[in-house]
């Protein structure tokens, strides 16, 4: 991890517990010096690991000072026994941290249907607390990992009128990435002090043009979860909601998550390229959002990326049955600035041929202009490839 623009009145840790038969860093905590301020987003499958069913009322409540995670065992589908550790790690922490547990959240992530040891949590927390420091955030962001080939994290300084400001976002994924959540973890930090009904409608808003906004397989995880924790460190004036001020919160904390989206896109398991799906000229910002995740999301349009071939036929064919209203005739497509489709029909084999080149960069755009409006939404997706089958057919041996 490179330097980041870190929040004052945060601190970091983590270590190897022994979750991981590998040996490699598995458990991490995030400590605010005060109780801060928290809003959350949770996955939205129904079937919901341990550490969700603890954390979600608590954040509901509006305060966090501590976010414990592990990597390596998801403690998902684990009953009241894996119910019982989420509550004990976290009682425990209260305890060394000698603060309200209500305000601790917990995480975890990695195998689901394996029962979590509460022995790991009964050894490591007592070092975690000690190691805890304000310039371990890259050790938190590494003992998050799970299949992922490199840590992620992003940031940003604010400045303002009565002096500035520090965000910081630490996420994981990898694999089993798909709204809503988009299947990862996510941690943001910053020592503004933000009103809690704009933490909240920031969040979501930044969410949704990130998290919510790629895909890398189409499956939605158990233990999603992302939190923005604000504790006033930076002794600023209070962000208030309608003000140019928080216009500016949110634009920054906008550009840190879609940092962090783009990161697990690239590091999508087995991914070789990046590509943003561009829908324009929609009817409405939400059209073009369903047409943009319908492309995102084809299996068939994805392994055309991986095998480099320049298929529009499957971009326009997933365009057609994402369920909006459109007229064949009028749809343009293009590789980067490569128009290969114009009004819904081949534009010719060479400038196929020059798309097939675009198709060998790691990073590009696909446009798709469906000429019926002004509007435009993007999605970020990876391709799918026989790595990303070996990953998977693996993961548990």
């Amino acid at each position: 991890m490179s330097v980041y623009d870190l929040p004052t009145g945060f601190r970091f840790s983590g270590i190897a517990s022994g979750i991981k038969k590998s040996g490699k860093l598995d458990m991490a905590l995030i400590c605010s010096d005060q109780p801060a301020r928290v809003a959350g987003v949770f996955t939205k499958n129904k079937v919901i690991a341990a550490p969700l069913q603890i954390s979600q009322p608590r954040v509901a409540a509006g305060r966090c000072q501590a976010v414990l995670i592990n990597s390596g065992n998801a403690n998902a589908c684990t009953g009241d026994a894996g119910l019982e550790v989420a509550v004990q790690s976290s009682k425990m922490l209260a305890q060394q941290l000698s603060i309200a547990e209500d305000l601790i959240a917990v995480a975890s992530t990695g195998v689901i249907g394996v029962q979590m040891p509460i022995e790991p949590f009964e050894q490591a927390l007592p070092r975690l607390v000690e190691l805890l420091a304000d310039d371990q955030a890259a050790v938190v962001a590494e003992a998050i990992m799970t299949t992922d080939a490199y840590s992620k994290a992003a940031s940003a300084r604010v400045e303002c009128q009565d002096g500035a400001y520090n965000l910081l976002g630490l996420a994981k994924g990898a694999g089993m990435i798909h709204p809503n959540m988009a299947t990862m973890l996510g941690f943001v930090m910053t020592d503004a002090a933000v009103a809690p009904e704009l933490l909240d409608l920031a969040l979501r808003r930044a969410v949704k043009n990130s998290f919510n906004s790629i895909t890398v397989d189409g499956d939605t995880s158990t233990n999603d979860m992302v939190l923005l924790l604000a504790n006033g460190s930076c002794e600023g004036a209070e962000i208030l909601p309608g003000t140019e001020a928080a216009e500016q919160f949110c634009q920054h904390l906008d550009r840190v998550l879609l940092d962090l989206a783009k990161m697990i896109v690239r590091d999508g398991e087995g991914a070789t390229k990046t590509v943003e799906i561009q829908v324009t000229g929609a009817a409405s910002e939400e059209e073009a959002r369903v047409a943009a995740k319908s492309v995102a999301t084809s299996s068939l349009v994805k392994t055309a990326f991986f095998g480099e071939d320049a298929n529009w036929g499957r971009i326009i064919a997933a365009v057609g049955y994402s369920g909006i209203d459109v007229d064949q005739n009028r749809i343009d497509i293009s590789f980067n600035q490569i128009l290969v489709a114009k009004n819904g029909l081949s534009t010719g084999p060479e400038l196929e041929a020059e798309a097939t080149e675009v198709l060998k960069l790691a990073e590009f755009v696909v446009t798709i202009d469906l000429h019926q409006g002004d509007a435009t939404s993007s999605y970020y997706t990876s391709d799918l490839g026989y790595e990303y089958i070996k990953i998977n057919a693996d993961y548990r041996t």
